[in-house]
């Protein structure tokens, strides 16, 4: 494997932090975390030329919380496992009500956000995966 291979993945894929292939230049990260049933917290920041970028996820009882940080003169998509909109929040509020969210849907088992610069805390509904009967 190429040097940094692992690095790349925990940010990408544990961490969730991958800046859009459309987008160049830091002016849209992607925070799109992949917890797993044994993978329950994951920490990770990237110094961009706008500021800090952060994710930062833990899943706890029956709780995934995303707390992200998007830096100025950049926006970020947002996806988290969620079986509905309704089942996510931004510090207890519904995300229609909060200010710099710009766009929510759901995309099967996924809510996707997308949002503007700021700090965000979210909560939704945790749904551990299922293993598949054979």
């Amino acid at each position: 494997y190429a040097y940094g291979a692992i690095g790349d993945w925990l940010y990408r894929v544990v961490a969730g932090i991958e800046l859009d292939p459309d987008v160049p230049g830091y002016k849209r990260i992607l925070i799109q975390p992949q917890p797993g049933v044994q993978l329950t917290y994951a920490k990770a920041r990237l110094d961009s030329p706008y500021g800090r970028i952060e994710s930062h996820w833990m899943v706890e009882d029956d709780e995934f919380r995303l707390a992200v940080t998007i830096p100025a003169n950049s926006e970020g998509i947002v996806r988290l496992p969620a079986q509905a909109i309704a089942d996510v929040t931004e510090q207890g509020h519904a995300l229609s009500q909060v200010e710099g969210i710009r766009e929510t849907r759901q995309d099967g088992d996924t809510v996707v956000m997308t949002i503007g610069s700021g700090q965000y805390h979210f909560v939704s509904r945790w749904v551990p995966f299922k293993a598949s009967e054979d």
